[in-house]
């Protein structure tokens, strides 16, 4: 399908106050597709993440790889938000700006000036988006929250237990992904309100309600007075072959159960009433789990089984490495791990945002902040039209840095 170069949020400008994953991730999808994002970093410091895992440049430790997929395409602009002088400029900003993001600790952004209610009266228009870990408002509201405890405080910690001797840690950090990408898809349709209307917005996301949100059995259950189902999840296999293993499913679609008897040569399994019906699997998974592991063991490897079960529609794969999926040729060619570039290394390899547009995969706009207010001349300067002299004294009196 033909689609204009112009990106789909051109002249879009965002002012990102966010730091570490959840805020930075909303902002590089706006990036991705075409706004212009100034991120404030703390002079010298900069973002947490810039000293994060993976430091890929020899000698220096504000280079993590972290930082820099979360944050390519964006400008930097150090700018120390307690600086008496810096409100001035935090306004200047919001009155250029069409986009708010802040993530931190409810009630700081008041202290600094820089909430919704001082940007919105020197912009009314503007869209301000608070992400929190418990929002905004209620008697959580001023704790601090990462991935980790978010998962612990929204069940799900819990509901991963399964059958394990206590709850663990998760490895992905979904509170954050989930809580920038519903942020992204809340400040979108306040701007399509705000063409329609005039009208700015005032959005709160809650990392703990995106977690709850996410969760696709328990909840709809419990709320109407069912049963607790703390897993295993019934109809999902994980089963080991030839040192490897094996992910298959069969539930999701109505055909599976019928397709995996058929395949498995066991009419007696489609006629056994402990299994004849969605509820009655779920109550006999226990039962039913080892017969399809044991049918699973006719395989010599992950390879054959993964064919043979999606030869015949059923979900599966091989479990894989990190580094398998990086060179797994279905992202090669949706082209998942662009390179932008570097000054240090030339090139760094990153993950894309998760969609195409107008059948063409969308592209990192540019590189990440090399160095914390590596863009503050550029942005006061072409963006708020401050004078040379001006950028100057703000240098000299410590409310701005720049390289």
């Amino acid at each position: 399908m033909p689609g204009s170069d112009e990106p789909l949020l051109a002249g879009l400008t965002v002012l990102d106050f966010t730091r570490v994953l959840a805020g930075p991730y909303c902002t590089r999808l706006l990036s991705d597709l075409g706004a212009r994002v100034i991120k404030i970093e703390r002079p010298g410091e900069g973002d947490d993440t810039r000293r994060g895992h993976t430091q890929i440049e020899a000698g220096r430790a504000d280079q993590g790889t972290y930082f820099i997929r979360i944050n390519a395409g964006k400008s930097s602009l150090a700018l120390d938000l307690s600086h008496p002088k810096a409100r001035e400029v935090v306004a200047d900003l919001a009155r250029a700006a069409d986009v708010v993001v802040e993530n931190f600790l409810p009630g700081v952004v008041a202290k600094l000036g820089c909430d919704y209610a001082a940007l919105s009266a020197v912009k009314p228009d503007l869209v301000y988006c608070s992400i929190s870990g418990f929002g905004q408002s209620g008697p959580l509201r001023l704790q601090p929250a990462f991935h980790h405890i978010v998962n612990a405080m929204s069940g799900i910690m819990h509901l991963e237990q399964q059958t394990d001797p206590a709850p663990r840690p998760g490895y992905l950090q979904a509170a954050d992904v989930l809580a920038g990408t519903h942020a992204f898809g809340a400040i979108l349709a306040a701007l399509w309100r705000r063409t329609r209307t005039g009208r700015g917005a005032y959005l709160d996301v809650s990392m703990l309600e995106c977690m709850v949100g996410a969760e696709d059995i328990h909840y709809g259950g419990i709320l109407n007075a069912g049963p607790e189902y703390p897993g295993p999840r019934p109809g999902m296999i994980v089963h080991g072959l030839g040192g490897r293993h094996v992910a298959m499913q069969t539930v999701g679609a109505p055909q599976l159960w019928a397709r995996l008897v058929a395949m498995m040569d066991r009419p007696d399994l489609a006629s056994d009433a402990r299994f004849a019906t969605p509820a009655g699997r779920r109550e006999h998974w226990a039962e039913l789990h080892p017969i399809i592991c044991t049918w699973l063991d006719r395989f010599k490897t992950v390879q054959e089984a993964v064919k043979t079960l999606t030869a015949a529609r059923i979900p599966a794969s091989a479990v894989l490495s990190p580094a398998e999926v990086v060179a797994h040729p279905h992202l090669a060619e949706r082209q998942a791990f662009p390179e932008i570039e570097h000054p240090g290394r030339g090139t760094v390899r990153i993950t894309a945002v998760p969609f195409h547009v107008d059948s063409r995969p969308v592209k990192p706009r540019g590189g990440a902040p090399y160095r914390v207010g590596e863009h503050t001349r550029v942005v006061l300067g072409e963006v708020l039209g401050y004078s040379r002299e001006r950028i100057e004294e703000l240098l000299k009196l410590g409310t701005i840095a720049a390289v």
